[in-house]
């Protein structure tokens, strides 16, 4: 599953899919704030299951913009790049 880079501009209120582990359905979240500590951005997530929890993205994990960053017509579950 691809990855986006933390580089390339996540912000709170984007979405972040996680994969399943050990043939679990993947988990989806809402990310509520970017935290960064010496380069290694990270984000709070608030999960479709309304916990929190904190992420720091690795393989399996797809960010897709959220509602205010996404064009027109572009889809809910379209895969950022």
């Amino acid at each position: 599953m691809p990855t986006k880079p933390n580089s390339a501009g996540t912000s709170a209120g984007d979405w972040i899919e996680c994969r399943g582990v050990h043939g679990q359905a993947p988990r989806r979240g809402k990310i509520i704030e970017v935290l960064d500590s010496n380069g290694h951005q990270h984000y709070r997530v608030r999960w479709d299951e309304e916990h929190e929890s904190i992420v720091y993205p690795a393989g399996g994990v797809i960010v897709t913009p959220g509602p205010a960053r996404r064009g027109p017509g572009a889809g809910h579950n379209q895969q950022a790049a």
